[in-house]
């Protein structure tokens, strides 16, 4: 019988504090507080952009400069370099244009075609390969805003830049604290 009586018991003391805090917290819901809003202009110190890096990567094509210093020179006007010739050398030349006058050199000219190179020339090639190229952009995403307002120094993130002044919300609202709810009731 004596364990019967512990759960009414259990249930008037939570109703009693439930009551002391509904009692408590009364009053300051029966008076709505307003807040008081004004606009106003703050002059601007200092704008500050916050970049966003965005990077990116793509092949190009990236090619050797060809160099001819190690390439034996190339005949490019058609003439045969002129070697010097001894004795021997002259008079086989002379006895030549003799029996074949007006063919010197032509049989060499007709047997390589126009536009063609004869087959010991060297050929320049390009030393190419594909390669990675990286690009960095930035781009601003808002702005850090240092601005006063009556002698007092603040800084906020804008998303735009507000030039040399900046319009501002001023809010002011009482401060109701426990304390001071209790002591303002009688």
């Amino acid at each position: 019988m004596r364990y019967l009586f512990l759960p009414a018991l259990a249930a008037c003391l939570l109703a009693g504090a439930a009551m002391a805090q509904s009692e408590e917290a009364e009053p300051r819901n029966r008076v709505v507080i307003v807040e008081n809003i004004k606009l106003d202009y703050a002059q601007v110190l200092n704008v500050e952009p916050v970049f966003q890096t965005l990077r990116a990567t793509r092949t190009e094509e990236h090619c050797e400069p060809v160099t001819t210093r190690n390439l034996p020179p190339v005949n490019v006007t058609g003439e045969e370099p002129v070697e010097e010739k001894g004795r021997f050398g002259r008079l086989w030349d002379s006895v030549r244009s003799i029996f074949k006058p007006g063919e010197e050199g032509s049989a060499e000219v007709a047997a390589v075609p126009a536009g063609a190179q004869p087959s010991n020339a060297p050929i320049l090639t390009r030393d190419c390969r594909i390669v990675p190229v990286g690009r960095e952009f930035r781009r601003p995403i808002a702005y850090d805003v240092d601005y006063v307002y009556k002698g007092t120094k603040y800084r906020s993130r804008l998303p735009e830049d507000p030039g040399n002044r900046l319009k501002i919300r001023v809010s002011i609202t009482p401060w109701v604290g426990p304390e001071q709810g209790s002591s303002a009731n009688p």
